[in-house]
């Protein structure tokens, strides 16, 4: 197979964009909450609101994902459970949604993926290379791996695979970091939860304080979990290489966890956001290993050399010169942090200089997104907030439990003009919110966004107007990759400029978009030339595609088709 050239010069030499180079021609599309219209009702479960144990707060997550082969973006929620509930079992630890015409059918009962337990990340994968995407969930207690039968059931075989991993998992993703042809799964851990061992907000002689305000224990004053790396050995099961791979975690907090190819070698890394300690930087060695570089590449802690408290993140080029970026959520009274990479492994804090850093100053983020949400070729960016004390207002600083989101718009030379000050309708409504997953799930060419909020329903953001612009979008299918390819890179020639992109399971926070890569063209409603580049290593070509819609990509066919 003929090999293309993809982006990879110094940054010094890439072309970056202009000011003023945004297509100003429409105006930025509105995110209406349609929940309720599309029966996703699911009441998320996360302790009893008191916030007496850090376990009741950190929420749940939710991922799109075609479990039923019939091209539209189904969905599936994680659920919570009570301390009390958890005792005698917990609650369902998932609700499943087929999508039917844009519409959602509560399916969970049948499908298989009904245990009870507490539940809080999840992530997508053809894990077993059948055609069928798989779901892992990750959960204080056993997490769990449901094998897609294709016949709208799942098993479960987390204990039979080797990653029931006991402790307390929060974000996953998949990655095959050594190109072997399978996907391989990373674990995000938290801490060691012990409801004997810790102390209760209020307990006499453990009281714990934010200024004047009394507060749970946590996380700093409890054991952290290291995470796991387990690699697909290919026949149904998994082996637990951690220590022999060099994923060296001295016991973390983690939350985000994202494989993607940093320095554009053709080999997946792998980032980890951490709450309260240094974020982690695996280099893919490409030999099984991997070195951890946070700090000599500038992404494990603040312009200001402090640790953060790394919740959720998001990963894309959002400046246009080839490199994917890093966006870090954190802890209110900070700021989220954009890590600009400069290529080479090397990045660069632009939080004040993209001004994304000031709006976010009195919110808690959680889930995070890059997206081009107007379709005019630049991916905006999505934050879901909400605190974890519920009486923090009684402090007077300006911040609130019940939070609104933060959507910037991308100005197309390397600053974000933040847009929810305005009148936006529903994402001024403050939630108590956690995960957020990003698809189209209707097809019509923008992404929408749902978003997972504690011990409420769900707000599901239709995108209502990104699709004034022209877009383009792939899905791509593995033969001698993995069946999903997740790790693929695709570029685009279109209007002038070149875009990048990846497929990838999990991110945000204790979420998984779709699996389907989309590209907003603004006026232009065609793509010069499609490079992929397969996570084997190979790549290929394709001249000359419509936008308008979404195309099937198979490996090695040098072809490309209608497709879902």
């Amino acid at each position: 197979m003929k090999r293309h050239a993809f982006l990879a010069a110094p940054f010094s030499s890439m072309l970056l964009a202009a000011p003023n180079v945004v297509a100003q021609t429409a105006a930025f599309p509105d995110l209406v909450d349609v929940a309720a219209e599309l029966d996703v009702t699911l009441a998320n479960v996360s302790g009893t609101g008191d916030a007496d144990y850090i376990i009741e707060v950190n929420g749940n997550g939710a991922a799109f994902f075609d479990y039923d082969g019939d091209g539209d973006a189904d969905l599936v929620i994680t659920n919570g459970s009570t301390l009390t509930r958890y005792r005698d079992g917990g609650d369902p630890v998932a609700a499943l949604y087929e999508n039917v015409d844009g519409r959602f059918r509560n399916v969970t009962a049948a499908s298989g993926l009904n245990d009870s337990g507490w539940a809080f990340g999840v992530c997508v994968a053809d894990y077993d290379n059948d055609g069928r995407r798989d779901v892992y969930l990750t959960a204080w207690g056993p997490n769990k791996l449901y094998r897609n039968l294709g016949d709208g059931r799942f098993e479960e075989t987390g204990a039979r695979a080797g990653v029931a991993h006991a402790g307390w998992g929060t974000n996953c993703a998949f990655g095959d970091y050594d190109r072997d042809g399978d996907v391989d799964l990373y674990v995000a851990n938290y801490l060691t939860f012990d409801e004997e061992a810790i102390p209760r907000r209020g307990d006499p002689g453990n009281e714990l304080y934010m200024g004047e305000l009394e507060v749970m224990i946590g996380p700093l004053s409890l054991p952290g979990e290291p995470d796991v790396l387990y690699r697909n050995d290919g026949d149904g099961s998994f082996t637990d290489v951690t220590a022999a791979a060099g994923i060296d975690d001295p016991g973390h907090f983690g939350f985000g966890v994202q494989f993607t190819d940093f320095d554009n070698d053709g080999w997946p890394d792998i980032y980890v956001a951490n709450d309260s300690t240094e974020n982690l930087m695996f280099r893919n060695d490409r030999d099984g290993t991997f070195s951890e570089i946070g700090l000599i590449s500038g992404t494990s802690v603040s312009l200001m050399g402090y640790a953060q408290a790394g919740m959720g993140l998001a990963v894309a080029d959002y400046d246009g010169n080839g490199y994917f970026d890093i966006f870090v959520t954190n802890f209110s009274q900070d700021t989220n942090t954009l890590y600009q990479n400069r290529g080479g492994m090397l990045f660069t804090d632009a939080t004040a200089m993209s001004a994304t850093g000031a709006p976010s100053r009195p919110h808690l983020g959680w889930g995070a997104g890059f997206a081009d949400l107007d379709n005019d070729g630049w991916v905006d960016l999505f934050v879901a907030n909400g605190h974890v004390y519920p009486n923090i207002g009684e402090l007077g600083v300006g911040v609130r439990h019940l939070q609104p989101k933060e959507l910037y718009r991308n100005l197309g030379d390397g600053r974000f003009e933040e847009i929810t000050s305005e009148p936006r309708g529903d994402l001024a409504i403050p939630k108590p919110a956690r995960g957020a997953a990003f698809a189209d799930y209707d097809n019509d060419g923008d992404i929408d966004v749902i978003v997972i909020n504690v011990n409420e329903e769900p707000s599901f953001y239709r995108n209502e107007g990104g699709n004034r612009n022209h877009w383009i979008g792939f899905r791509l299918i593995g033969v001698s990759s993995n069946r999903d390819a997740i790790g693929a890179r695709i570029e685009i020639d279109a209007g002038g400029r070149t875009r990048a992109a990846e497929v990838r399971s999990g991110g945000s926070y204790l979420s998984h978009n779709d699996l389907r890569v989309h590209f907003g063209l603004g006026d232009v409603d065609a793509v010069e030339q499609v490079r992929v580049r397969w996570p084997n290593g190979e790549s290929e070509a394709l001249d000359g595609v419509a936008g308008g819609r979404y195309w099937l990509v198979r490996e090695g066919e040098g072809r490309i088709v209608p497709g879902p």
